[in-house]
């Protein structure tokens, strides 16, 4: 079974699906050194068997909402495509054909962890004539996306934590960050897991804050494959669902985080040595929060978006050191859980004002609701700077 990623940086084409056939192949341009999987030609242009399609610009829809008779915002409408909806979002067109492509890739990624063969300590599928780990396979089919996009200049990833040059330009162009597969270790257990990437402009991946990504996204591959999408400048995080047909439909749109007794901690065996995040598990305990914890980052701080409440935790301590990246999982998911209408903290400040110095830069980080974000910063370090900001201003 042979794999490939199909889409044109001149406008996206959107395959119909079929889950019976093997995925058929798009011939790169001649520079595209790369699998066998992009050197079948067009024979068959489809990911999954069936025709490719243009979706007609007749279909686009747009909704006008006036705010205080004065100025107008385009809103999206749910049942809209991904590509209806990224024409209102942005008005850039590489960012658009970027994030198509990363959603064909997202779409293959499910297909692949869906039929995964599992056994031993190691889930694999095929990628062209090899077999992969799904981690890895899932790892070289967003590199060949964001390369076979056209306007994504460097990329680097969680498993290969180096800048790769995609070929794309440095004016106008993109560079992303990914943690592949997040949570491949449970894929045998057949929980959920996920895709996690932001973009930034130009050709900078340090030096660089979260809070300058221009878009950033998460694939969730469980009972459902979702693309939860936030775009900087447009309200709300958006989700889309995979229909049958291939098609990925908006179904959510979030743009607030309200209270809610909900809590996933993850690293706990930090609060052997840290008495103050001790002291917040317990509470959470005590007033009879509801435990809703995967061991996978993606459900865990998507729940929180979907739900539109809750809180994440993921602290450290003396013996429990920092696991999360900076560049591949926090800052992507910060602007996701804060274009939400929710907060994010490393325990003094958004993690989307943390400038990334090195790209395997590692820190805490809580998402939620305003005031389980100020609980979390207060509980550990006796303050909170969103004490005294309103809800939905940036602190």
């Amino acid at each position: 079974m042979e794999t490939s990623v199909t889409c044109y940086s001149r406008g996206v084409l959107l395959p119909r699906v079929s889950s019976q056939r093997s995925p058929s192949l798009v011939t790169p341009p001649s520079s595209f050194s790369t699998s066998s999987s992009f050197k079948q030609g067009l024979k068959s242009n489809s990911i999954f068997g069936d025709s490719l399609r243009v979706a007609p610009r007749s279909q686009l829809k747009a909704t006008k909402a006036k705010s205080n008779g004065a100025s107008s915002v385009t809103k999206c409408e749910i049942g809209q495509s991904l590509e209806e909806f990224l024409t209102q979002a942005t008005p850039d067109k590489g960012l658009r054909t970027l994030l198509m492509c990363m959603g064909e890739a997202l779409r293959t990624i499910a297909f692949k962890v869906r039929t995964a063969s599992c056994g031993g300590t190691a889930c694999v599928n095929s990628f062209g004539d090899e077999q992969l780990a799904v981690d890895m396979l899932a790892d070289k089919l967003l590199f060949e996306a964001l390369q076979y996009s056209h306007v994504c200049k460097y990329a680097c990833s969680e498993e290969v934590p180096e800048l790769q040059d995609m070929g794309g330009p440095v004016e106008g162009g993109f560079s992303v960050a990914f943690d592949p597969l997040d949570g491949s270790s449970i894929v045998d257990t057949n929980f959920t897991v996920g895709t996690i990437f932001g973009v930034w402009p130009g050709d900078k991946l340090t030096g660089v804050t979260g809070g300058d990504q221009v878009a950033a996204a998460m694939g969730i591959y469980g009972p459902r494959t979702t693309y939860v999408l936030a775009v900087k400048g447009f309200p709300g995080t958006h989700e889309f669902l995979l229909l049958d047909e291939g098609k990925w439909q908006h179904v959510k749109e979030t743009t607030e985080i309200n209270e809610g007794k909900m809590f996933s901690p993850g690293n706990l065996r930090a609060t052997f040595d840290n008495s103050e995040y001790s002291k917040l598990i317990d509470y959470y305990v005590k007033e009879k929060y509801t435990l809703r914890y995967t061991g996978g980052m993606v459900p865990d701080v998507n729940q929180i978006i979907v739900k539109e409440k809750g809180i994440f935790t993921n602290v450290t301590s003396p013996t429990a050191k920092a696991k999360l990246r900076l560049l591949f999982e926090v800052a992507p998911l910060g602007l996701l859980v804060e274009n939400a209408g929710g907060f994010s903290s490393d325990g003094y400040n958004s993690v989307l004002d943390k400038t990334i110095v090195n790209l395997d830069d590692r820190t805490q980080v809580a998402y939620g609701s305003k005031n389980e974000i100020i609980r979390f910063e207060e509980t550990l370090y006796g303050t909170s700077r969103l004490k005294n900001v309103p809800i939905g201003v940036t602190a």
